[in-house]
């Protein structure tokens, strides 16, 4: 049984991102692009999962990192607040319309190898909340229930010859999701364990590099 889909979940998750110290932003990473993604809390497609995130699979007709796995977000617009932004790009991707009353916390930033510094917004929509994913920017939408992150075995690292750092990987259903989705979602499921675990360090799989 997965954590329930009620308030009872949604102030613990929001009394363990209020725990969670995040890191102060970086001076030297002020090069990169800002941007923000949402770590939206939804219901599980079977009831017995309770509570899920939102995972989707990018167009392949993007032109970059077309048909990877991605949480909903994009860059932020000039004077944009990453939490405006991870809320606007929901809304232009999957029709979902939420305020900052939904925002449970923020993750720490994590920069990526193809220029952008990160921000992980983590957020709790209503119940029956109805997504309409636009064709342009999302191949499919997939509820991932809280229980497949919180497994022992759902994270691995392995090594790359290209980089001495650790790449992670996020076993589901079979496949395999890497950074920088995989640490933004690893760090998720520390937050959820009440740990504070940092992941800015951990790597990429050399074809999200671009």
């Amino acid at each position: 049984m997965g954590r329930p889909f009620n308030d009872t979940s949604r102030r613990n998750i929001a009394e363990l991102c209020t725990a969670f110290a995040r890191l102060p932003a970086s001076q030297s990473k002020s090069a990169l692009t800002r941007a923000a993604v949402a770590i939206v809390l939804v219901e599980a497609e079977r009831a017995a999962d309770g509570t899920a995130f939102v995972l989707t699979r990018r167009a392949a007709s993007l032109r970059s990192h077309r048909s990877q796995w991605a949480l909903p977000g994009g860059r932020c617009d000039e004077g944009e607040t990453p939490v405006a932004a991870a809320l606007r790009e929901l809304h232009e991707e999957l029709g979902l319309a939420l305020g900052t009353e939904h925002v449970l916390g923020v993750l720490d930033d994590y920069p990526t190898r193809s220029g952008y510094l990160v921000t992980p917004v983590v957020l709790w929509s209503a119940r029956g909340a109805v997504m309409t994913p636009n064709p342009s920017e999302v191949a499919s939408v997939h509820r991932i229930a809280l229980a497949d992150i919180e497994r022992a075995d759902a994270f691995d690292f392995t090594a790359i010859p290209e980089s001495t750092r650790r790449v992670i990987r996020f076993r589901l259903a079979g496949q395999l999701i890497h950074a920088p989705t995989a640490a933004m979602i690893y760090q998720f499921s520390e937050v959820l364990a009440g740990r504070e675990t940092r992941v800015a360090e951990l790597e990429q799989p050399v074809f999200a590099w671009k």
